[in-house]
């Protein structure tokens, strides 16, 4: 890789960090659960980004491949030994408005087939394709985890009275 390669790779990078740094912690957030633990993960994607140096086509594509490395890493931080074995340290959500410090408790709380599709779609912004591509399920099966995971916060959080 030439001098000039490499410059423009870093310029990638950096773009990319800033574009995208927040949600994607966010997103690892929702599987370790732990601020600390997902800014980790999210700077093993950018270096991982660095490392390999990948071409994209468009930034749609880019932010894809984040997204997925992102979810990936997550998951083998969950498997790793230490971070199973671990005294989890509770986490400070009091900077939040209280209905919103519940209804991301409750999000959290979820299982991760209700979690992860609940986060990407209403945290996110992403429709029901763009979150099967991430997590390589059928459309109908977001559609449907969606579904039972808003039905699941409804039954904990109660609803509003014109529901």
């Amino acid at each position: 890789m030439t001098h000039n390669d490499l410059e423009k790779l870093n310029e990638r990078v950096e773009r990319a960090a800033l574009q995208h740094s927040q949600e994607l912690a966010r997103l690892a957030f929702t599987y370790v659960k732990q601020t600390a633990d997902a800014e980790d993960i999210v700077q093993d994607v950018f270096l991982a980004y660095l490392r390999t140096g990948p071409e994209f086509r468009d930034p749609e594509g880019e932010k894809a491949w984040l997204i997925r490395c992102t979810i990936n890493r997550s998951k083998d931080v969950l498997k790793a030994g230490w971070f199973r074995n671990r005294e989890p340290i509770p986490e400070d959500l009091s900077y939040l408005p209280k209905e919103e410090h519940k209804v991301l408790q409750e999000v959290l709380a979820l299982d991760a087939k209700y979690r992860l599709p609940i986060h990407l779609y209403y945290y996110g912004g992403y429709a029901i394709k763009e979150i099967a591509a991430f997590l390589g399920e059928k459309e109908t099966t977001i559609g449907s985890r969606l579904a039972r995971g808003r039905r699941i916060l409804h039954k904990k959080l109660g609803g509003f009275e014109d529901e």
